[in-house]
C-alpha cells in the first residue's frame, strides 16, 4: 500500500483538499495521514484541529508554531520550526509521497524537509499567478516538487515554462470545487438571520487577509471597506484573516465595527461557508475563495487589491483597490447573478488525483529532477 501525508495548517486549506483527502483514505491502494500545524492550533482562529479529528483522518504529528507577533518575521521563523518539525515526524514515517496545497509557508516547509529526505512531494495549484509574497513562495514549493496537479491547461503551461518535465504535470482542476453541489444551501433569508442579519439588507460576504509587502496599509484598507458596505445598506458577514503579517491591524478594525447589521466570525465550517458564498449578493475582499469557487454559484465578487491580481479570473469578479469599492458596490448589486461556470474545473478532481497519486510511478527519474530548459 502507498502512504501519503498530507500537511495541513489553515481552516481553508483542509476545507479545500477535505474530498480528496477522504478519496485518498477510501482507496485499497493508499494510506492518508496528516501532519497538523499552523492556525489548526490557534484558538482565535477557531482551534480548527477539531475539524480534522473530527473528520476521522488520521494525524501524523501536530507541530505548534508561534503565530504572534503577526509579523513577516514571525512568519520566517514559523517556517524554520515548521522545516524541524515536519523533518522528524517524515523521517520516522517514511510515506511514499507527501503531498501539499498551494502557497503557504507551512508547504513550503514539507517540500524543503520532503526533498531532503528523498521523499516524493505532489503538489496542487501550481504554476498559478497572485503577484505578491505567495507567487515565489508557490513556485519554489513547485520547483521542490515532483509530480504537479494543476488547476488549468494555462498553470501547466507555466510550470513547462519554468522547467517541470511535462510528462509529470497534470491538469486535475481545483479540489476546491469537488462536492460544491452536494453542500445543503439553506435559504438565503435563514442563512442571513443565523448570523442575526436582517436578510432585508443585500447580503455581503466579506473576507480580507493583509498582504505582505503592504502590511502597514491593512488597517486602512480595510476600514475603507467596512464603510463603503455600511454606505451601500449591506448585511455583512466578515470572516477574521490568516495569521499573517498586518493580520491584528485587520482583526482590530472588523471587531470595532461589529453591529447588528455587521457580524464578524473567526471561522465557519466548510460546508456553512460554501452556503454562505452560494447565498451572498455580493462576495468582497481578497481571497482565492472569490476567485475560484465562487463562479460555481453565480456569485458577483469585488477582488480588492493585489493579492490574487494575476489569478487566471471568471466572469463574475471585478478588480478594484480598496477606494474604489464605494461607487462600485452599488452597480454590483443592480447588477445581480452570474450563471454558473468556471474555468478551474469541472468537480471530479479528487478522482483525477486519487488515481495519479496511486498509479504514477515513482522511481528514480520521478526524484532525480533536472530543469527541462
Amino acid at each position: 500500500m502507498r502512504s501519503v501525508v498530507y500537511v495541513s495548517g489553515t481552516r481553508a486549506d483542509f476545507g479545500l483538499m477535505q474530498r480528496t483527502l477522504h478519496a485518498i483514505a477510501d482507496h485499497p491502494a493508499l494510506s492518508l495521514s496528516i501532519i497538523a500545524t499552523g492556525m489548526h492550533f490557534s484558538t482565535a482562529h477557531g482551534e480548527t484541529i477539531r475539524e480534522i479529528e473530527a473528520a476521522g483522518l488520521p494525524i501524523l504529528a501536530r507541530v505548534p508554531v508561534t503565530l504572534t507577533p503577526e509579523t513577516g518575521a514571525t512568519m520566517a521563523r514559523a517556517i524554520g520550526a515548521m522545516v524541524s518539525g515536519f523533518t522528524d515526524a517524515l523521517e520516522a514515517a517514511r510515506p511514499d509521497i507527501l503531498l501539499l496545497l498551494g502557497d503557504r509557508g507551512e508547504m513550503l516547509a514539507g517540500a524543503i524537509a520532503a526533498s531532503h529526505l528523498s521523499i516524493p512531494v505532489a503538489h496542487v495549484h501550481g504554476g498559478e499567478r497572485s503577484g505578491t509574497i505567495d507567487e515565489p513562495v508557490r513556485h519554489a514549493i513547485s520547483k521542490l516538487s515532483h509530480l504537479h496537479f494543476t488547476a488549468t491547461e494555462a498553470s501547466k503551461q507555466r510550470l513547462v515554462r519554468m522547467g517541470e518535465d511535462e510528462a509529470h504535470i497534470f491538469v486535475t482542476g481545483a479540489p476546491g470545487l469537488d462536492g460544491l453541489s452536494d453542500v445543503a444551501r439553506p435559504d438565503r433569508a435563514t442563512i442571513m438571520t443565523g448570523h442575526g442579519l436582517d436578510p432585508a439588507h443585500p447580503f455581503a460576504l466579506l473576507m480580507f487577509h493583509p498582504v505582505l509587502h503592504t502590511a502597514g496599509s491593512a488597517a486602512g484598507e480595510t476600514e475603507t471597506l467596512i464603510a463603503a458596505l455600511k454606505a451601500a445598506g449591506t448585511a455583512t458577514l466578515a470572516l477574521l484573516p490568516n495569521a499573517d503579517a498586518g493580520s491584528a491591524a485587520v482583526r482590530a478594525a472588523l471587531l470595532a465595527a461589529e453591529d447588528g447589521n455587521f457580524r464578524v466570525v473567526a471561522h465557519l465550517p466548510r460546508d456553512n461557508f460554501v452556503a454562505a458564498m452560494a447565498a451572498a449578493d455580493v462576495m468582497v475582499g481578497n481571497s482565492s475563495a472569490g476567485i475560484i469557487e465562487a463562479a460555481s454559484f453565480g456569485t458577483p465578487v469585488v477582488n480588492i487589491g493585489s493579492r490574487q491580481r494575476l489569478r487566471e479570473r471568471n466572469a463574475n469578479v471585478i478588480d478594484i483597490e480598496a477606494p474604489g469599492l464605494a461607487a462600485t458596490l452599488p452597480e454590483i448589486l443592480d447588477r445581480g447573478r452570474f450563471s454558473p461556470s468556471n474555468i478551474y474545473g469541472d468537480g471530479r478532481t479528487a478522482d483525477r488525483i486519487v488515481r495519479l497519486l496511486a498509479e504514477t510511478s515513482i522511481d528514480d527519474d520521478l526524484l532525480m529532477k533536472i530543469n527541462g530548459y
